[in-house]
């Protein structure tokens, strides 16, 4: 259930947040994961020739994904200098995709003025679930489609972020961003928004060569990671248990690892 106990002050939040994605260089770790955005493109069967809006798009992995399947894509992005590398992979690509800044919470767009609203890895960490999913319903036209791929609590991603907020507690009162990533929160949030939703449970697998690299890489390019190991007040304990959590998720046990992080698609009618 969503927690009214406590009224966070999500302005200050968000913008320690803005902070955060742009620290580190996102891209690094995007540019890994590219295939779930290809992915929730097509399990969306998103038609060539509709309207689609990325929410949250950082550095285009999904705008990228819809633009392949012949739509014509506007991503929103409130960090310019992911705005701006998606720009140039846009444009390497030959694809003719608008990138605008913008709040996931309040959409630059009309309403009703998109055939579907897409999130890969990005609606999930606005601070204020509900009035995201309000923005992503305005901003889809009746009957039209939204899809989105959150981690799920008890997958890899979702234990990073429990074991970083051992050492770096978040801010009380603000959600769990990957509460996203479970079926039952998005019906509450999305609620009767939308006349159907289908949920689907996927892994990506990542692959280092080491426990150590992988954190390390996370470390130095995730935003999340890279404030909350600055943040925390003893780093190296931090960077341990994480080393131990990958070890721990591995399912490879021969040095190189092999990483399995459960996140849940979804699918949604607008009504």
């Amino acid at each position: 259930m969503i927690d009214t106990t406590t009224t966070p002050d999500l302005a200050a939040v968000k913008a320690r947040q803005q902070a955060t994605w742009a620290s580190g260089d996102y891209h690094a770790v995007a540019a890994r994961i590219q295939v779930t955005s290809e992915h929730l493109a097509d399990s969306a069967d998103l038609h060539a020739g509709w309207d689609v809006l990325d929410v949250a798009a950082g550095s285009g992995n999904t705008s990228i994904a819809a633009a392949r399947l012949g739509t014509h894509v506007t991503g929103v992005d409130y960090v310019p200098s992911l705005l701006e590398r998606g720009r140039e992979r846009a444009k390497a690509e030959g694809f003719d995709i608008e990138f605008v800044e913008g709040d996931a919470e309040a959409l630059p767009v009309a309403d009703a003025s998109f055939d579907a609203v897409i999130s890969v890895f990005g609606s999930m960490f606005a601070p204020d679930h509900v009035k995201t999913a309000q923005e992503m319903l305005r901003a889809c036209r009746p009957g039209g489609t939204i899809a989105v791929a959150s981690w799920t609590p008890s997958g890899f991603i979702g234990q990073m972020f429990k074991t970083i907020s051992k050492h770096v507690p978040p801010p009380a009162g603000v959600q769990p961003p990957p509460l996203w990533g479970t079926e039952e929160h998005l019906r509450e949030i999305f609620g009767d928004g939308v006349v159907s939703l289908e949920t689907e449970e996927c892994i990506y697998t990542f692959r280092f060569t080491s426990a150590e690299e992988l954190v390390d890489y996370f470390l130095t390019w995730y935003g999340p990671t890279h404030k909350a190991y600055a943040a925390a007040s003893e780093p190296e304990e931090l960077r341990e248990d994480l080393i131990a959590l990958v070890n721990a998720h591995d399912r490879l046990g021969t040095g190189a690892v092999a990483v399995p992080s459960t996140y849940l698609q979804a699918v949604a009618r607008r009504r």
